[in-house]
């Protein structure tokens, strides 16, 4: 991995634990010198961020982390839900045996992160399976949605799959969306992606109490 690629991540998690406040400023200097790294890898990593929505780059100011409340955060899981949805109907009539394949080997490589009960591991391997999904919706305009929002959400997705018994319960919803997709089932798949991807209720809860947790830990240390 880029050294960027890991920078934004340590940045994109920081943020969504609350360690980064919203309006919190990151100054390239302050993090040149925090992380070790030369200027080129910190202005690749907030260009990314700025691209996924989680900070704004204002003139004279800097990068500035952007707010994302609890009703915010929902209304975006409720749109990621019905995007990957209609992925999913798509992908089930139109991927092809290239794009089943890549589909498959994601979904094996997700059961032996969960089987190693490696929540990182899980989470690359998961956006590779959805990813695959995206893609064989054969609508290019739509991939360029779906990506969009799940980089904005990507922090979030990467802490739900930390919350207890996540990971088990998130490799049996694959499994479910393999075999409709697989089948050629467009209902099916539909129905079996928005119920993976919405956060509501219980999962709601469990997610912002991680987060409510983690930001705590952040400020203690």
């Amino acid at each position: 991995m880029k050294i960027s690629d890991q920078l934004r991540e340590k940045i994109e998690e920081q943020i969504a634990t609350g360690e980064l406040q919203p309006g919190s400023s990151l100054d390239e200097a302050t993090l040149v010198e925090q992380h070790g790294v030369s200027r080129t890898p910190v202005r690749e990593a907030l260009i990314q961020l700025a691209a996924e929505g989680l900070i704004e780059i204002r003139p004279r100011r800097g990068a500035v982390v952007t707010s994302i409340g609890p009703t915010r955060l929902m209304e975006m899981f409720e749109v990621m839900a019905e995007l990957e949805a209609m992925c999913g109907r798509l992908a089930a009539r139109r991927m092809s045996d290239a794009q089943r394949k890549a589909l498959l080997e994601a979904h094996h490589a997700c059961e032996e992160a969960r089987d190693r009960d490696d929540s990182d591991a899980y989470f690359y391997c998961n956006e590779q399976f959805h990813s695959a999904i995206y893609a064989g919706s054969q609508n290019q305009f739509l991939i360029e949605q779906t990506s969009q929002l799940q980089r904005r959400l990507r922090p979030y997705r990467r802490l739900q799959l930390r919350v207890r018994s996540r990971l088990g319960a998130s490799f049996k919803e694959h499994l479910s969306v393999v075999e409709a997709i697989t089948a050629g089932d467009a209902e099916a798949s539909e129905k079996a992606l928005r119920s993976h991807v919405v956060v509501q209720g219980e999962r709601f809860a469990d997610l912002l109490a991680s987060l409510n947790a983690l930001s705590q830990t952040a400020q203690t240390a």
